[in-house]
């Protein structure tokens, strides 16, 4: 599937140590090397280390989420592409409130597909400027308990918000106390493959 002479280098962000393993067992045996975080702080520690080619990473995960991870990566490092496995959403097109360049629901994930597109992402890299700070939250319906959750704009943290409908919001952030505006369309009932969600 690689066939440059030098490995392009790949940060594989998942709270799952057997999906962290398979995954980087995978890869490696395609050519790539590989790079591996539990978290969200852990993808940013190693993004420090040094910038990857390309990111694949989970949304759910403890300490700091692929939403609030990823909302760093498109405004510190916009270059890099980014592929999302989760089962947060459904469907292989990147849901609104992801800031991804790529989709696969882990149920329904195939390797040659995912090989596909890495290496089509890595030949046609995006091109995008640096993002100022947002101004509208990333908004998500978590899937256990369907409450509203949002990613501050200010602190990149999670947290979440109750009396939420659709159209606009306000919510407090729970950490640093900025006033987080989010905009919901659809019915905040409806389960989340079924909603459009602003993002940032």
């Amino acid at each position: 599937m690689q066939t440059d002479r030098f490995s392009y280098r790949i940060l594989l962000v998942d709270d799952d140590p057997t999906v962290r393993l398979v995954g980087k067992d995978l890869l490696v045996s395609k050519g790539y090397e590989v790079l591996t975080a539990s978290d969200g702080f852990e993808g940013l520690a190693a993004l420090k280390q040094s910038l990857p080619d390309i990111i694949i990473s989970d949304l759910r995960m403890p300490n700091m989420s692929g939403f609030e991870f990823l909302s760093v990566v498109r405004r510190r490092f916009p270059m890099i592409p980014v592929v999302v496995i989760s089962s947060e959403f459904s469907g292989h097109n990147v849901p609104e409130s992801v800031l991804a360049d790529a989709f696969f629901p882990k149920s329904h994930i195939h390797a040659n597909e995912l090989f596909e597109k890495i290496c089509e992402l890595l030949h046609e890299l995006p091109t995008r400027p640096k993002l100022g700070k947002a101004s509208m939250a990333a908004v998500w319906v978590k899937n256990d308990n369907g409450s509203i959750v949002v990613t501050c704009s200010e602190c990149l943290r999670t947290f979440p918000v109750s009396n939420s409908a659709a159209g606009d919001n306000k919510a407090e952030c729970d950490f640093c106390s900025t006033t987080v505006h989010f905009h919901i369309i659809g019915n905040d009932n409806l389960a989340v493959e079924e909603l459009n969600l602003a993002a940032v």
